[in-house]
Order: structure tokens, then C-alpha cells, then sequence
């Protein structure tokens, strides 16, 4: 199985309050969210397909703080950018707009957060994109 990092893109249709495991209760804006997460272990990306079953409503265990803001009606995953082999998930999120949730995802680092926020989606893609790319060059 191939793994590495990844960051999802997720659009939230409304601004929502959303209860986040150990964080609790958070107001999130609507927009777009760009969540970064790695998948090292042994089933790879395979945790990526994981959040966009959860994000449909196939599953309903929450394991991750990003599952709590996908399992919400408002929230759907617009696509992904991966960098396969490579552990660069920290430099990744350092490189995205601020989030309206501190310690998001980052409860194993010293990061602000792994969510980033913004009202451009395609603005927020794009950043992405180069943050991988830049990071995976370092």
C-alpha cells in the first residue's frame, strides 16, 4: 500500500456549531476547509477512502477530529491532494491560512492546527497544491 500525506478539501454549506471529541464544542464558519493528515501506517491511503465513506454516511464511528466536521450534513469532501511517500504533514499545514479551531488534527505535534479555513475554494486548492509541492521539495 502506498501512503504518504495528504490534505483533503472540504466544503462546508453553512456555518455550524460542532462538538470535536477531546476540543468539544467549536463555531465553524462555512467555507472551505483543507484538512492535513498523513497515512504512514500499513493501509496507506486506504485512510483517505476511510474519510470520504465517513464524509457520505457509510460510517459513523468517530477515531479523529476531522471526522467530527465531516460526519456533519453541511460538510462534503471536494477532492484531495496527496504526496505519496512522503512524511511532510507538518510543514504542509504550516503553510495554509489560519484555523478557527487551535489543535485541530495536531494533538501528536507542536502545530497551531491541521485545519486551515477559507471562503475561496479554488484560491484554497491552489494553495494546497503548492504547499505539497514545496514541502515534498525541502
Amino acid at each position: 500500500m502506498t501512503g504518504g500525506t495528504y490534505t483533503l478539501l472540504i466544503e462546508l454549506e453553512g456555518p455550524r456549531t460542532i462538538g470535536i471529541g477531546a476540543l468539544g464544542e467549536h463555531r465553524v464558519p462555512a467555507g472551505w476547509y483543507a484538512y492535513t493528515g498523513s497515512a504512514l501506517g500499513s493501509g496507506g491511503f486506504t485512510r483517505v477512502d476511510r474519510h470520504y465513506e465517513l464524509a457520505a454516511g457509510k460510517l459513523s464511528v468517530r477515531h479523529w477530529h476531522i471526522d467530527y466536521l465531516l460526519g456533519d450534513d453541511a460538510a462534503s469532501i471536494r477532492g484531495d491532494v496527496r504526496t505519496p511517500d512522503a512524511n511532510i504533514e507538518c510543514a504542509v499545514a504550516a503553510a495554509l491560512p489560519p484555523s478557527p479551531v487551535a489543535g485541530f488534527g495536531a494533538s501528536d505535534c507542536d502545530c497551531e492546527s491541521h485545519l486551515a479555513h477559507a471562503t475561496d475554494g479554488t484560491e484554497l486548492r491552489s494553495t494546497v497544491a503548492a504547499a505539497h509541492r514545496d514541502a515534498s521539495e525541502e
